[in-house]
């Protein structure tokens, strides 16, 4: 029998493993569809040496079709580059949508090209919202929201941050402009939990797991140090790893930082670091996405940074932000009381990516 339904063609553009894994989730959606073409580009935004084709065989996301191969390089060149590459290729392929993750250079290039060529723009992870104007993320999520057609939010904080920035919440052209779909980080954890991998080096004892790669603390030998003199004291009651990143490690040894105690892995892959978290009694962590994924797994998290998009987390008391500070780093792993009642939903249980497929082919 013929089938007379109209193809909607999606392209969708990332530019780091994050919202590869991310994008991933939502391909493995659209693949249920017959009616969806999804062209994915990859801008190379970061280098990333896992990023291999067994990377994209172990994770079940589909190869890009294009790779534009634009990293290392400044905001502006690097933002303006993608941008003159992706005007080019939207023109080629016309897409319905242009689908776009979170905060990156990369989202940015890509809802300036699409509004210019009046494309829709679907933003997921929409109405995040850090109120720290010195993180470039903050700038390219914010003009990213304020340029696209629809908003998918991940939680009701999201949401709320969009309402008070006066984004209307009502039909435009037949669509709703903003939907809280919940976060489809959760839709990918639940995913690839069953395919966790334990990382080569062995764990015969409780750990806790931190990572620390944000340039505010790495660029801060102060708040770095300080850092380090909190999780010694701590490895010395609790085993500690950390997977670290050698721009992280080469900074620690050019500073001569103290690290007695602390166990150090090679950098791990997406599944390696489902394992650490999954198998860890603790999370101490300034990575955004390790937070929400803390919770998933039903891990506590200790946040060291001096805020967060995921405020709920702090709200319900499953996070605690202490920034750099040693004494509260300490005192929060040793006397903070944190939320045990992991059954509260904050991020659409695993739906989000359902939801917003269903939500485009209206």
């Amino acid at each position: 029998m013929k089938n007379n339904k109209k193809i909607m063609k999606v392209v969708t553009i990332v530019g780091a493993r994050p919202q590869f894994i991310k994008a991933g989730t939502l391909s493995r959606e659209i693949q249920k569809h017959n009616n969806i073409e999804e062209i994915i580009i990859h801008t190379g935004q970061h280098f990333d040496i896992n990023m291999s084709d067994v990377f994209f065989k172990e994770m079940n996301i589909p190869v890009p079709k294009y790779n534009l191969n634009i990293n290392g390089k400044d905001h502006g060149a690097m933002t303006g580059q993608m941008l003159e590459k992706l005007e080019v290729i939207l023109k080629q392929e016309n897409p319905d949508w242009v689908l776009l993750y979170g905060d990156t250079n990369s989202t940015l290039s890509g809802a300036l090209a699409a509004s210019k060529l009046n494309i829709k723009i679907a933003h997921i992870e929409a109405g995040l919202r850090s109120f720290n104007m010195k993180m470039p993320e903050e700038i390219n999520r914010i003009i990213t929201d304020r340029l696209s057609t629809i908003l998918f939010c991940p939680s009701s904080i999201a949401l709320k941050n969009l309402n008070k920035e006066g984004f209307p919440n009502k039909i435009i052209n037949g669509l709703q402009l903003m939907y809280n779909v919940g976060d489809v980080m959760q839709d990918g954890a639940l995913y690839y939990s069953k395919l966790a991998k334990r990382p080569v080096d062995d764990f015969n004892e409780e750990f806790i797991l931190a990572t620390i790669h944000r340039a505010e603390n790495t660029n801060d030998v102060k708040r770095l140090t300080s850092i380090f003199e909190a999780l010694v004291l701590i490895a010395s009651e609790k085993k500690v790893v950390i997977p670290i990143h050698p721009r992280t490690k080469k900074i620690i040894l050019k500073n001569k930082i103290k690290t007695n105690n602390i166990t150090f892995l090679d950098p791990v892959g997406y599944l390696e670091m489902v394992w650490l978290i999954k198998n860890s009694t603790l999370v101490m962590t300034d990575s955004g996405g390790l937070q929400k994924e803390a919770y998933f797994f039903e891990k506590p998290c200790i946040t060291l940074r001096d805020e967060t998009e995921w405020i709920e987390l702090v709200n319900n008391k499953f996070n605690v932000l202490v920034g750099a500070d040693k004494k509260l780093i300490i005192e929060a792993y040793r006397s903070f009381k944190f939320n045990e009642n992991f059954t509260v939903e904050l991020y659409g249980g695993g739906k989000a990516s359902q939801k917003i497929i269903n939500t485009l082919l209206l």
